[in-house]
């Protein structure tokens, strides 16, 4: 039984304070309030488990915004002598000790951090410190690779961005074209392994893969815009990113297919959607 994850666990028996949950080796008690309208005992139930006020486990439907050896962007619920308090989603808060801050936490502030189990207290907590989880190792990834990213900070070089929970990367400032927060989940691509082993990556499709979604875009804003836009090969890039979300390079590229495929037409005004 692991805390701090999802347990597939079978229903052991029915008491007054809940059923109790198995796994062969050990138990553990689901409140309440968390058991389902219709069960049988033997039923195997899908729970998350994680220690109680009194630092004992139990089992809960909730689901908690991280899980064990995860990171997450959380909210600041209160500050004591021991450390911060996150809201985690669990009724019991994800306790930051001070020592694990890399800056004092405020009240009321969101911060991305790590969940890991402390191995002097055997008690979930969490850490503002998350260069200490990356992998070390050099990263072994191909160009173009999709990636699952969480964003980190955004800095003046542009987003940076954990790797598939293991690694550092960033993401060029003049690359991005949406609105982009701390602790957002998103699909990325690696765009490239430098020699010193950082990692590049975009938040768009890469090359010819690119075409295809942009030019739909494309397609999509002409048909909401009754089949025109004030847009083509002269516009400035600032405008293009402004109503497309897209460089000009990506543009040019997708009006470029559209041209081809007689979808539209372009003119010294704009592009036209043929009818």
């Amino acid at each position: 039984m692991q805390i701090g994850e999802y347990n597939t666990l079978e229903i052991l028996r029915d008491t007054k304070v809940g059923l109790f949950l198995g796994d062969g080796t050990n138990d553990v008690l689901l409140p309440n309030k968390y058991v389902p309208k219709e069960f049988q005992i033997g039923d195997s139930l899908t729970v998350f488990v994680y220690l109680d006020h009194e630092e004992r486990p139990v089992a809960t439907t909730l689901k908690p915004y991280v899980k064990l050896n995860e990171f997450a962007h959380l909210k600041v619920n209160y500050i004591n002598e021991f450390g911060a308090f996150l809201n985690w989603g669990m009724e019991k808060d994800l306790f930051v000790p001070f020592r694990e801050q890399a800056r004092p936490m405020e009240e009321g502030k969101r911060y991305l951090v790590y969940c890991f189990m402390d191995e002097k207290t055997n008690r979930l907590v969490a850490s503002s410190k998350t260069q200490q989880f990356l992998d070390k190792e050099e990263a072994n990834y191909a160009n173009g690779e999709e990636v699952n990213l969480i964003i980190s900070h955004i800095s003046d070089a542009g987003i940076n961005v954990i790797i598939n929970e293991k690694h550092r990367g960033l993401a060029y400032a003049n690359e991005v074209y949406d609105d982009i927060k701390p602790g957002l989940r998103m699909k990325g691509y690696i765009k490239q392994v430098r020699p010193d082993g950082k990692l590049d990556v975009s938040l768009r499709k890469l090359g010819v893969e690119a075409i295809e979604p942009s030019a739909q875009v494309i397609l999509d804003e002409l048909k909401a815009n009754k089949g025109f836009l004030r847009l083509n090969d002269n516009s400035h890039p600032e405008d293009i990113k402004t109503v497309l979300k897209m460089s000009k390079k990506t543009f040019k590229k997708a009006i470029g297919t559209l041209y081809k495929q007689k979808q539209i037409e372009i003119k010294d005004d704009g592009i036209y959607l043929v009818c």
